[in-house]
């Protein structure tokens, strides 16, 4: 029999008799008892690692002063004890801290979320994981969260009730996430959700449907655009979603059997990665969806004629989402189908080659910048600037595009700590900060997920309520090809240089 003083805290437990018959399963029983701490919440250090439940008194050696650790949830707790000599006396005690110990639910929950180094995950409630994951990768764009916080709670006269009340929710659900280290319940947006657009509210048998991500997406931009446009809401940038999110694409549109040729000018939110037999990366894949065959009348044939559109990018976003094209309704089954063909995709995207000559052109001195900068980190020396650079210098800054120009407006401060007449631009490369997957081989199956992209740099898997954390060389694992999560969005962050 083994006895010694234990000192918890505050407290001091004299004469702890440690039955060394006994496992050390009981000694933690014991410790239990004296202090509350649950024998579960106890990792106590010996030599040589852990002391297990199970591990033998004898093969421990233990020495007259032992510290034990309770490590739970990032925090430790000191169990320390010495040996009672045989007069009664004990060995000098380490002290406690004068801090007591806090438990990570005793924290603040701000402080909470520091220290786990994610927000909230989402309940479903009821094949809702379309939308959560939809929440969640939209949630990780600060610009977004910034435009709604400044958004007004009075409804305007522009708007109408059902899209105020849909972007209101939007930004207390984004508010609660950002506060809360505890899953979230989206009761009030999907409620509003489904009175904005019925179709999210579908039964069958008496339980909500499964509904396309991609589709709760768009409608959520949309709603949002129509929102953070109002006149009311902000003068300084008419269009906050455009700027973030908008792709401005110029079509030639071509009639081979008239020799009929236009051009067409549209906005959209994003790129289509068309799946064939041909395709097996992104790349591929962006490059068929900005090239597309339809039927439409020839005025110069006087009937139906095939047109070919050919699209490039001619004005760029903050954010640039990409969506696989993997459902498609299938005629022979009457209903939707899955493409589960493997395509890669990565973790930098280059969108240059798909860009018009004019924005070639705007993006040439930003892109050049952006090489010299890596050319520096990697120890080379940056190419002197010509008199004809600079003169590229001041042209770009001349006509940039003010689409292109929202949500990058803050100045760069100088050496000095003042702030410079420069503005960021874009270079038309971009890096991925979210995927949301689909897993699962039927459309109105299956299970959504969002894989979002920290401020530290660590991802984080948000299935619903449970987040977890993730190795960046995995994310990009997600490419299908059999009954795993699959990409079917993807969302890329611009790098911008100052100018």
């Amino acid at each position: 029999m083994l006895t010694v003083s234990v000192k918890w805290q505050k407290e001091l437990f004299p004469k702890v008799e440690i039955d060394t018959s006994q496992p050390p399963y009981v000694f933690k029983c014991q410790l239990h008892d004296l202090t509350g701490v649950p024998p579960e919440r106890q990792k106590i250090m010996v030599k040589g690692g852990l002391l297990k439940d199970d591990a033998n008194w004898a093969t421990l050696g233990v020495k007259e002063v032992m510290v034990f650790y309770d490590y739970f949830t990032a925090t430790q707790l000191l169990f320390l004890w010495s040996k009672i000599d045989d007069d009664g006396t004990a060995d000098e005690i380490v002290k406690t801290p004068e801090k007591g110990p806090v438990f990570m639910e005793d924290l603040p929950e701000e402080e909470q979320m520091v220290a786990v180094g994610h927000t909230a995950g989402l309940f479903n409630l009821g094949n809702t994981c379309y939308m959560n994951s939809t929440v969640q990768c939209l949630h990780s764009v600060p610009e977004l969260k910034s435009a709604l916080v400044s958004y007004p709670s009075q409804k305007s006269s522009d708007l109408d009730h059902t899209s105020h009340m849909l972007t209101a929710a939007t930004r207390e659900l984004f508010n609660e996430l950002d506060k809360s280290v505890k899953p979230v319940a989206p009761m009030q947006f999907w409620m509003v959700l489904r009175k904005k657009y019925p179709q999210f509210g579908q039964l069958h048998n008496g339980v909500y449907m499964q509904q396309d991500a991609e589709e709760c997406w768009t409608q959520l931009l949309y709603t949002l655009s129509q929102s953070l446009r109002s006149p009311s809401f902000s003068s300084e940038n008419p269009d906050t979603i455009k700027a973030l999110f908008g792709i401005e694409l110029v079509s030639r549109v071509h009639c081979q059997e008239s020799g009929e040729e236009s051009s067409e000018t549209e906005s959209v939110y994003s790129l289509k990665c068309h799946i064939s037999q041909e395709v097996n990366h992104l790349h591929e894949g962006l490059k068929h969806g900005l090239k597309s065959e339809l039927e439409k009348a020839s005025p110069c044939l006087g009937r139906s004629a095939i047109y070919l559109k050919e699209s490039r990018i001619n004005a760029l976003p903050r954010y640039l989402t990409v969506q696989f094209v993997r459902f498609f309704w299938k005629r022979e089954s009457n209903q939707k189908a899955k493409i589960l063909r493997k395509v890669d995709y990565p973790l930098q995207l280059d969108v240059y080659d798909f860009c018009s000559d004019d924005l070639c052109k705007k993006l040439e001195a930003p892109r050049q910048i952006l090489r010299d900068e890596e050319g520096k980190k990697a120890g080379l020396k940056a190419k002197e600037k010509t008199s004809g650079s600079k003169d590229n210098d001041v042209k770009m800054t001349d006509v940039e595009r003010p689409s292109n120009e929202s949500g990058e407006s803050s100045k760069p401060t100088s050496k000095e700590g003042g702030p410079t007449d420069k503005k960021s631009h874009l270079t038309g490369i971009y890096d991925l900060v979210a995927v949301l997957t689909h897993k699962g081989r039927s459309a109105d199956s299956g299970h959504y997920v969002a894989w979002v992209k920290q401020e530290s740099g660590k991802w984080i898997e948000f299935d619903d309520d449970n987040p977890v954390p993730q190795r960046e060389e995995d994310i990009t694992k997600l490419s299908g090809g059999g009954d795993w999560h699959m990409a079917y969005i993807c969302m890329y962050k611009a790098r911008t240089v100052p100018m």
